[in-house]
């Protein structure tokens, strides 16, 4: 019987992720539009579904701290945004945190992409 690996790092989620060919990343761009470089798309927060959230927290530096969102959009296609927060939070606006409490949740978390 294999044992199941606990991911417990942001680079092993992301490996995790790029395995499974989610490799696409959503970013906010200067103009303040969420998009994906990889499909050439821009979103809107109903574009989008939340299906899995990671948090990770540094013990060593606690001002250091990640959310990753793994999302679907209405095509189907995966990806993900990342969101730092605590004092560096601030880089991206408050625009990014306003989309992201837009986006739906979906609340049957796809477990099968991550076993």
């Amino acid at each position: 019987m294999q044992q199941k690996t606990e991911m417990t790092t942001l680079t092993q989620v992301l490996e995790k992720l790029k395995q499974k060919d989610i490799d696409q990343e959503i970013t906010m761009n200067d103009r303040k539009q969420m998009v994906s470089e990889k499909h050439r798309l821009v979103y809107q927060p109903e574009d989008l579904l939340i299906i899995k959230t990671f948090r990770f927290e540094d013990e060593s530096d606690p001002d250091n701290n990640t959310v990753l969102y793994v999302t679907k959009d209405q095509e189907g296609n995966h990806g993900y945004i990342l969101d730092v927060y605590g004092p560096y939070s601030s880089h991206e606006g408050p625009e990014f945190d306003d989309f992201i409490k837009k986006i739906p949740m979906d609340e049957r978390n796809d477990q099968e992409l991550f076993e």
